[in-house]
C-alpha cells in the first residue's frame, strides 16, 4: 500500500470514535486521555515482540489502532522489540523457550516489513520504525539494576496476576523482569523521541502502567496509556486460529486466499465487533453493514466486505483481485485459467488437496478428494449431473481426464453440485 492510499485524516473526535468501537478497554486518567487522543501531534508507540517469523491475525488489533492514530493527526512509533523478543513476556502455563539472537534479529527484520502497509513514513507525523535493542544492548548489568531496578517495588511486581500464577510453579528471574524492560521502553521513547502515549492489549495493561510510573519516578512526563481488549470468539474459540493453525499476515505462512476465507467464515454473532475493530468505514457505513448481515445473514455481506478490506491492507490490491477471481472461478462463475498457480493451489489446499501419482477415472477422483463417500456415489452423481471437471459438467461415468486437463501442467478442480470444491494435484 502506498502513502496516497491512505483515507483523509479524521474530523471528529477519535476519543468517541474508539470508543464507539470498542477499543478503549482500561486508560489512565480519562480526561488527559481524551485531551491528548482528540488533539494532534502527539507521539505515541504499541510494540511487537519477535517470538515467531510472522505477525498473525490476533496483532491487527494493534496494527488498525496504530494506523486509526496516525490518520487522525499522530505520530506512530512501532516497536519491534529485538531486545525483549529474545526475553519474552511471562505466559501463565510455563516458561517460554528462548530463541537464538540471531533468529530474533532475522524476525524483526521480516515483521518491520509487514507493519509497513499500516501506516505512512512520509509527512509532518511520518510513522518511525523503533528496536529497543538499540538502547537496551548497549547497558551493562549494573547500569541496568542501578538505573532502572531501582524504581521497581518488588511487592508491586509479585501481584501482578501472571506472575502470581507463576509462583508455585517457577518463574524465572529473565521472564521477572520484563516488566522492568518494557518499561524502560517508555522512558527511553519518551526520552529520545517525546512519546506521550502507550497502547497495547489488555493483558499488557500491568507493563503498561509499570511505564507510565516508571516515566514519573524519572521525573519526565506527564505520559498517558490505554488498552485495547483481547479479541475473542462467541464459540470460545481463540481468534486468528483455524484448524491450519494460526493466521499469519505472511503470505508464505497464511496464503492470502485462506486469509480472505479466514474472515469470510467469521461467525454471524462475531462480525459486528469484528467490523467496529477492524474496519476503516464510517459508522454509518458499518452499522447498515450490520442491520444487513442481521436481515441477510446467509448473504454475509459484513464478512465480505471486511474480508476485502483486511486483505487489501495486508496483502495488496492485486492479491485481493486474485483473491475474489478465484473464489468465483472455483464455483462456476469465472474462468479457472485467469488463476495464477499459486493462488489456485492455495485455494484448493484450503478445500481439500489430494496429492495423485496418476489419473484415475472421475468417479474415482470424486472418492478420493472426498467429495463422495463411495464410487456407488460418485457414479450417482455423475449420472444426475452433478459432477465437475474444471467448471465442465461431466457425463460420462467412466470418463477420465487427460494431462490436457491439467491447469498449470498439475492441477484439477473438482466440483460436486453447486458448492462443493476439491482439488487434485498430479505428483511429477
Amino acid at each position: 500500500m502506498t502513502d496516497s492510499s491512505l483515507p483523509p485524516p479524521r474530523r471528529d473526535s477519535l476519543t468517541d470514535d474508539l470508543r464507539w468501537r470498542g477499543l478503549i478497554q482500561d486508560s489512565t486518567d480519562p480526561d488527559e486521555l481524551r485531551a491528548l487522543l482528540d488533539g494532534s501531534g502527539a507521539a505515541f508507540y504499541v510494540g511487537f515482540d519477535p517470538t515467531a517469523p510472522s505477525l498473525h491475525a490476533g496483532h491487527l488489533m494493534q496494527v488498525t489502532t496504530a494506523r486509526r492514530l496516525q490518520l487522525a493527526g499522530h505520530r506512530p512509533l512501532l516497536l519491534v522489540g529485538g531486545a525483549t523478543g529474545q526475553i519474552g513476556d511471562p505466559k501463565e502455563s510455563a516458561e517460554r523457550a528462548l530463541n537464538a539472537p540471531e533468529v530474533v534479529a532475522g524476525w524483526v527484520g521480516r515483521i518491520r516489513e509487514q507493519l509497513a502497509p499500516f501506516v505512512s513514513y512520509t509527512g509532518d507525523n511520518a510513522a518511525e520504525l523503533v528496536n529497543n535493542l538499540d538502547w537496551t544492548g548497549e547497558m551493562s548489568v549494573v547500569e541496568f539494576l542501578r538505573d532502572v531496578g531501582k524504581h521497581f517495588p518488588v511487592n508491586k511486581m509479585l501481584a501482578r496476576e501472571v506472575v502470581r500464577a507463576r509462583l508455585e510453579s517457577g518463574i524465572s528471574f529473565t521472564e521477572f523482569s520484563y516488566q522492568l524492560l518494557q518499561a524502560n521502553d517508555f522512558f527511553e521513547l519518551h526520552r529520545r523521541h517525546g512519546c506521550q502515549l502507550q497502547f497495547g492489549g489488555s493483558d499488557q495493561w500491568g507493563n503498561i502502567t509499570a511505564g507510565v510510573d516508571y516515566v514519573r519516578r524519572r521525573g519526565l512526563g506527564p505520559v498517558q496509556a490505554f488498552t485495547t481488549p483481547l479479541v475473542t470468539r462467541s464459540d470460545g474459540t481463540k481468534f486468528g486460529k483455524t484448524e491450519g493453525g494460526a493466521v499469519w499476515l505472511d503470505p508464505e505462512m497464511t496464503s492470502p486466499y485462506a486469509f480472505y476465507q479466514f474472515w469470510i467464515n467469521v461467525d454471524d454473532r462475531d462480525i459486528g465487533r469484528y467490523l467496529r475493530y477492524f474496519s476503516f468505514r464510517s459508522r454509518e457505513e458499518l452499522e447498515a453493514l450490520e442491520k444487513e448481515s442481521a436481515e441477510r445473514p446467509a448473504a454475509r455481506s459484513a464478512q465480505r466486505a471486511l474480508a476485502e478490506e483486511l486483505t487489501t491492507l495486508v496483502h495488496g490490491e492485486r492479491e485481493m483481485a486474485q483473491v475474489v477471481t478465484a473464489s468465483q472461478a472455483l464455483f462456476g462463475r469465472g474462468s479457472l485459467a485467469d488463476l495464477a498457480p499459486v493462488t489456485l493451489r492455495a485455494a484448493l489446499a484450503e478445500a481439500g488437496l489430494v496429492r495423485l501419482g496418476q489419473l484415475p477415472d472421475v468417479a474415482t477422483l470424486l472418492k478420493e478428494s472426498g467429495l463422495v463417500p463411495s464410487m456407488k456415489e460418485a457414479r450417482r452423481v455423475i449420472t444426475e449431473g452433478g459432477a465437475y471437471l474444471n467448471n465442465e459438467r461431466v457425463t460420462e461415468v467412466d470418463a477420465v481426464p487427460t494431462t490436457q486437463d491439467l491447469l498449470h501442467g498439475r492441477y484439477l478442480v473438482l466440483r460436486r453440485g453447486k458448492r462443493s470444491f476439491a482439488g487434485v494435484e498430479l505428483e511429477r
